[in-house]
């Protein structure tokens, strides 16, 4: 049995998936014959714990590989865009009763962007023009043809 980081992330999202999979049974049951509420998160679950089971399989297939101890900063230092990322989502989350899911997502994902794709002039063009189609054409999904009100924020009222 070969025991690299690729087994533990593949067990931590196996654990997590058939965990969250349980959890689906205590979701309320639909009144009116409507689409059971554990419908969406089995659907996302079922394809994500296949996926960590196949990854668990080829995490066995290659050989280990010795690595000399490094420590905890130069490990972070070597790995700082997911916790860019991580504090991005956090700063959206709180800015989002003064932004709203509007202005604040369109920030997040252009920052996030920039942060795994680079800001080079060009790059940022594409990167901002990604944010406002995908976060605009979103927000129109949800608000406008599924009726599901989502935060405003402080600083644009749209209705």
């Amino acid at each position: 049995m070969v025991i690299n980081k690729d087994f533990f992330t593949a067990l931590m999202f196996l654990v997590l998936c058939v965990g969250m999979y349980a959890a689906t049974y205590q979701l309320p049951e639909p009144m009116f014959g409507q689409l059971a509420s554990s419908t969406w998160p089995r659907l996302i679950l079922v394809p994500l714990g296949l996926l960590s089971v196949v990854l668990l399989i080829q995490s066995q297939s290659q050989p280990a590989v010795a690595r000399p101890g490094r420590s905890l900063l130069v490990w972070m230092s070597d790995n700082r865009r997911p916790f860019v990322c991580f504090l991005l989502f956090f700063l959206f989350l709180l800015s989002m009763p003064v932004l709203g899911m509007l202005l604040g997502g369109v920030a997040y994902v252009f920052l996030t962007l920039c942060v795994l794709g680079g800001w080079a002039p060009k790059q940022l063009a594409l990167h901002g023009a990604i944010a406002v189609v995908m976060v605009v054409g979103m927000w129109a999904i949800f608000n406008l043809g599924l009726g599901v009100i989502l935060p405003e924020g402080m600083l644009l009222r749209l209705r």
